[in-house]
Parts: structure tokens; sequence; C-alpha cells
């Protein structure tokens, strides 16, 4: 009881001393003025930003996009107007510049003359993104520019928004294009596979009269076999002939040369030469027939050959044709194959997007490969079609040959068949002139002049037969040049009808290949059409992405935010303020103990502590209209954080004195760096991140920020705890030092009173 009463000495001394009791009642108010000032004066600052005047400049001067007149300058001077993020002011750069010279704005934004046009260049090959220039004016305020800063990023996601939507404008007008184009595409993949399928058929028919071509060609080589064999029967008797023809002319004119002088050896002989006349002529007429034989068999095989170049000119008349058709077909394919290739790379060239998506390169790289092998194929069925027409020429020709020479054959069988006639005629006059040797002397004179006929007409008969000898020859070579050629038609027959056999199947793998392009670029001309412009399609595009700020973990304004810290600096700076008020050691009871100076002192310190943190925290909830989770919780940890702070600065100044108080303040400077009250502790050097978690500031911070913000008080008794040791430490440490000074002023009396000296 006797500590108490120093105690209330102690108080009634300094209330009845108004030098004492006026510092008493001005630092209970510290706090106040240390924090609460502050925190009234920044209370809520970003409520305030539309009284920042900023001014803006607009330079633009609009540009087209697909048809449309775009003004994204002035859009964005709308918007401003319309909003009161700040004190805006439309003025021209030479305004704006001495402005901000002039310290009369705190950020300038520039619109630039092409901002519009930049914001046009998405589809471009470069695009450049519209640059919208702000200057801050730092040097006039550096948290006025960090403002504008923030407020800077607003304003680009609005313009962003707004070019975005005349952006999906535009895009969704050529989402509409791009269903039209893909719906024409898919009609003329249709018409593509209408024609794929005509010429298919086509194939299918040219590859049916090849094979018929082939098999004609086959039997015009069998029907050469016997021409050739009757060509040579023919020549072997035309060669005999000749021969013959030879002898009897050389006879003829012995004849006629012996008959003057030697007519009557002649006559003798007569009998004689009419014998082996007759068996000459037999011979004669032998060879003839055998000739007419070769002759006849000549004419048949050429008859034969002349049958068979007929059905060849039609068969390869009919290829011609064909091929003519199949060249018109693939040219129309070719056209329209390269048609939807050259539509489709024009729209993935308007689109990149969709010339993004796997499935468009697929089809880009199919439509180009079908344009490709289009082209490639009408330019071989133009070659092949050039091929069957010149074929078609030569077996025109060749017919037209063979005509000719089976009408030279007619008339060699004709002529041989009048040779025959004329060599049995011959024949029966040798019989008869054998039989009428005696009528020789009475026509002797008569055959002389017959003879003479008969030796004109041998010769003119031995020409004939040199002349059959030589046709008889070219008719060989020609049948021997014709049999290759008909060997060599027979070959590229069958390779044509090889070559149609594939075209067909190509031509079957194209008609089935357009059939699914047509099916496909439907269903894409579908899908698009599906996609419908509105203004929530629009604003979708513009703004795909929507930001919902979850609140329970909100800080209402900027003052809330830092009154975990300032609350704390200002109930230190009362506590060390107190100090130099207060008496730190001594009371106005003369003779008092170290224990009842300690309970003194304490008590005083304490009070002025609990009165101190309700003044401010009082200040705090009704003055500023501070919200928290619970009044008596916020009031209960106000008082024990100051009871903390004070207790620590009792325990250095009173050990220490005056170097306690600049101890306090580097004490109060660390916690001002490295508590985290502003910045997060992450964002401080290394170095005073160690002594962050030692520094009693932080552990009332962390206090303070649950019961105002969070609510989790389990967090806020914890750093009571922590708060606990702290001033359980700084207590022990005062009254150790009271004991001990207790104890050495008892010795000093003792000392005095005994005459002695005592030292400290």
């Amino acid at each position: 009881m006797k500590s108490l009463s120093v105690f209330f000495k102690d108080v009634g001394s300094a209330v009845r001393n108004p030098k004492v009791l006026i510092p008493v009642i001005a630092i209970l108010f510290i706090p106040i003025l240390y924090s609460g000032i502050y925190l009234a004066a920044y209370w809520d600052p970003y409520g305030h930003v539309d009284e920042m005047p900023v001014a803006v400049v607009n330079l633009d001067k609009g540009a087209e996009l697909e048809g449309k007149t775009l003004h994204v300058g002035s859009d964005l001077v709308d918007e401003l107007k319309k909003n009161a993020d700040f004190k805006w002011d439309f003025v021209s750069a030479n305004e704006a510049k001495e402005g901000m010279a002039n310290d009369k704005y705190y950020m300038q934004i520039t619109i630039p003359e092409n901002f519009s046009s930049q914001a046009t260049t998405l589809l471009d090959d470069k695009p450049e993104p519209a640059d919208l220039i702000y200057e801050p004016n730092g040097n006039y305020s550096f948290v006025g520019a960090q403002i504008g800063k923030t407020a800077i990023k607003d304003l680009k996601a609005k313009v962003s928004a707004k070019v975005t939507e005349s952006y999906a404008e535009t895009l969704l007008d050529k989402f509409s294009e791009v269903s039209d184009g893909l719906a024409e595409a898919g009609d003329g993949a249709g018409e593509l596979n209408t024609g794929a399928g005509k010429l298919d058929d086509g194939a299918v028919k040219l590859k049916d009269n090849l094979e018929k071509l082939a098999s004609g060609t086959l039997e015009l080589q069998d029907g050469l076999s016997p021409l050739s064999d009757g060509v040579n029967a023919l020549h072997t008797g035309a060669t005999k002939l000749e021969s013959g023809t030879s002898n009897l002319v050389s006879g003829l004119q012995q004849l006629q040369a012996a008959a003057t002088s030697q007519l009557q050896s002649g006559a003798d002989q007569l009998k004689d030469g009419s014998a082996k006349l007759e068996t000459g002529l037999r011979s004669s007429v032998d060879g003839a027939g055998k000739l007419q034989a070769g002759l006849q068999s000549s004419e048949q095989g050429s008859a034969k050959l002349s049958e068979g170049l007929q059905n060849a000119v039609q068969g390869s008349g009919t290829l011609a044709t064909g091929l003519q058709s199949a060249v018109d077909g693939s040219s129309k394919v070719a056209d329209g194959a390269q048609g939807v290739a050259d539509g489709l790379k024009q729209l993935a060239a308007s689109n990149p997007e969709l010339a993004a998506s796997e499935d468009v390169q697929k089809l880009l790289a199919a439509s180009a490969a079908v344009a490709e092998g289009s082209k490639q194929l009408h330019e071989s069925e133009q070659k092949l079609a050039q091929g069957a027409d010149q074929l078609h020429q030569g077996n025109q020709q060749l017919a037209a040959g063979a005509s000719e020479l089976h009408g030279g054959q007619a008339q060699l069988l004709t002529g041989a068949n009048q040779l025959v006639d004329g060599q049995q005629q011959l024949l029966a006059g040798a019989g008869q002139l054998s039989q009428g040797g005696a009528k020789l002397s009475d026509g002797l004179k008569q055959f002389s002049g017959k003879l003479g006929e008969a030796a004109s007409g041998g010769t003119l008969l031995a020409d004939g037969a040199k002349q059959l000898g030589s046709g008889t020859t070219a008719l060989q070579t020609g049948v021997g040049k014709l049999s290759g050629g008909v060997s060599s038609l027979t070959d590229g027959s069958k390779q044509l009808g090889d070559g149609a056999g594939k075209l067909a199947d190509g031509l079957s793998e194209l008609k089935d290949g357009s059939n699914e392009l047509a099916t496909k670029l439907n269903d894409a001309a579908q899908k698009t059409s599906e996609v419908k412009k509105s203004d929530d399609v629009v604003n979708m595009f513009a703004e795909p992405v929507n930001t919902s700020e979850n609140t329970t973990e909100n800080v209402s304004n900027y003052g809330t935010g830092l009154t975990p810290f300032f609350l704390s600096i200002g109930l230190f700076v009362g506590s060390l303020i107190s100090t130099i008020v207060l008496k730190m050691r001594e009371t106005s009871v003369p003779g008092a103990t170290g224990w009842n100076r300690f309970v003194s002192r304490t008590l005083v310190f304490g009070f002025v502590s609990i009165i101190q943190s309700v003044i401010v925290a009082s200040f705090m909830l009704y003055g500023l209209g501070l919200e928290t989770h619970s009044v008596p919780l916020f009031y209960l940890f106000t008082i024990f954080t100051g009871l903390t702070f004070m207790f620590i600065v009792q325990a250095l100044v009173t050990w220490l004195d005056l170097p306690g108080r600049y101890v306090v303040i580097l004490l109060l400077v660390f916690q001002l760096a490295a508590s985290a009250g502003t910045f997060p502790v992450e964002l401080i050097p290394s170095w005073l991140q160690a002594f962050s978690p030692w520094l009693p500031m932080t552990h009332s911070i962390m206090g303070f920020k649950a019961v105002v913000s969070s609510g989790n008080f389990d967090v806020m008794w914890h750093q009571v705890g922590i708060l606990a040791i702290y001033a359980g430490v700084s207590v022990v440490l005062t009254l150790a030092f009271f004991l001990w000074n207790g104890k050495r002023r008892k010795k000093e009396v003792e000392a005095a009173k005994s005459g002695q000296v005592v030292t400290a």
C-alpha cells in the first residue's frame, strides 16, 4: 500500500503544479498530433484525384477502316469528358507545354496525329500499336506522377477496348463475307465434283476405246502376215516374169532379125522352135498362174489391210474426240481447282486467325495440290490429245495408201489375168503353129510383120515386168514399214490403255476428293454463318474478360490501410515524448525505496500510455470514422500496444538516461524502415528484412491489421503474446534498475551517516 501511496502523491503533486500538469496533458495528445492529423489529411486522397488538373492534347486526324471513318482520339476525348477520374483540361500542345513548365498540370496526355491510323494496322503485314503519350510532371509532385501512371493504365484499357470494338465489328462483318465465300467455294467444289464425274465417265469410255484400238491393232498385225507373204510371192513371180519376158524379147528380136535372111532356115527350124516355144509358153503360163495366185493373195491382204486401217482410223478418231472432251473437262477442273485455291488463299490472307487454324492450313495445301494436279492433268491430256490427233492423221494417210495399194494390186491382178489369158492364147497359137507349120510359108510374110509387133509387144511386156518387179520391191518395203508401224501402234495403244486406266483411277479419286471438299466447304460456310454480329458479341470481343473484386479482403481507403503503421508510430513517439516531460527515476516522496519508485513510475507511465491510447483510438473511430471488425478489441489492442512501447522506452531511458533516448530514436528509425508498415517487407533490402521479426512495431502493425482489416483475431492474440514478452522483459529490466539503484542509495545514506564515501 505504501507503494501506491507514493504513486498517488506523485499524481497529486503533478496535478497541483501547472508547469507539470500542462505538459502532461500535452503529451496525452502526442499520438493524435503525430498520427491522427496525418491520417486525417490523407485519409482518402484517391477520393479527390478529380481535383488534380491533367492536360489532354488531341492531335489525332482520324483514319479509314474498311470504309468506316475512325476517330479514336475524339472518342477518347468524349470518354474522358464523361468520367471524373481527374480534372481534365483539353488544351492545345503549346498550352499544355506551358502549363507543365509552370506546374499547372500534374500530367500531360497527348493523342498523336497517327493514333487512329495506327489503330487500323491490325491486318497489315507489320501492324503498329497506337501510341498514347503521357508525361507525368514528377518534378512538381512525385506521388501525383505515380497516381497518374496508375490511372493511365485504366485509360489504356478503355482505349484498347474501344479500338477492339471497331476491330470486332469489322471482323464479324468479314465472317459474313467468309461464309458467303465458303458457300460459293462449296458450290464451285460441287461443280468440280460434277465435272470430275463426267471426266471420270469420259476416261472410262476412253479406256474402253483404247482397248478396242489395241485389239484392232493386234488383228491388223495378224492380217499383215499373209499380206507380207503374198507380197514376197508377188515379188518372186515378178522377178521370174521379168526374166522370162527378157528372154522372150531377145528371142523375138533374134527371130525378127533372122526372119528375112534365114527365112527358110527359120522355117525349117520353126517346127522345133514352135515346140520349144510351146514348152516355154507352158512354163510362162505356169509362172503367170503363180503370179496370178500371188497377186490374188496380195490383193486379199491389201483388202484386209485397208479394212484394218479403216477400223484404226475410226478408233483413233474416237480416241481423239474422247481425249478432246477430256481436255475440255480437265480445263474446267483446273480452272475450278485454281479458283478454289485462290479463293481459300484470299480468305486466309484476309483472316489471320482463320489462317492460323491447322485444318485451314491443310485445306489450303490440299486445294493447292488439287489445283496443281488438275493443271498437270490438263497439260498431259492436251499432249495426249495432240498425239491421238497425229495418230488419227497417220492412220488416215495409211488407210489412203492402203487403198491406193489395193487399187494398184487390183490393176496388177487384172493385168496378170490378161497376161495369163494372152499366154494361154500364145500357147494355143504355138500349138496351132506346130500343127500349121505347113501354112507357115503362106503366112511367112504376114508372120514377119506380126513378129515385129510381137517383138515390140515383148519389149513392152519386158518393161512392164521390170516395173512390176520394182513395184513389188517397193511394195515389199512398204509392207515391212507398215508392219513396224502397226507394231508400234499396238505398243502405243497398250500404253495408252494403261494410262487411261490410271487416268480413270485418278479421276475417281478426284471425284471423291472434290465431293469431300464440297461437303467440308458447305459445312464451314454453315458454321461461319452461325456467327452473328450483335452489340453483345461486339462487346464480348472488345472486352472478353471482366474483373470482379472480392471485397471481403478489401481495405476501404488509403487512411484505413495506413492506420496500423501511423497509429503504431504515434503511440511510440508519444511514449518517447513522455520520457521528456515525466520524471524517469525520482518521485515527489523523499526517501522512497527502489520498489516504491518502480511502482510509482511504472503506474504513471502506464496510465499516461492508457490515456494516450484511448484518446487516439477514439479519435480514429469517431473522428476519422475508422471501421474495425471489433471496437472493444481495437481499444484493447491499442492500449496493449501503447503499454508495450511505453515500457520499452521506460526501460531504455531509465537505464541509459539521455543516451537511452538516442537508442529509442534509432529503434524508431529501424522500425519505420523494416516493420512493413507501408511497403511489403519483401521489397526492402535483405539486411533490413533480418531485423523485421525482432522489432515490436512489426507485431503491433500485424495485430492492428488483423483487428481493423482482416478480422482474424487469432493473429491479433498471437501478436499480443509476442508484445507481452517485450513488455514483460522491459518491466523486469526497469524493476532491476530501481532495485539496484535503491540498494545503491541505501548504501550511500548509510555511508554518509558513518562518514564513509561510497563509489558507484
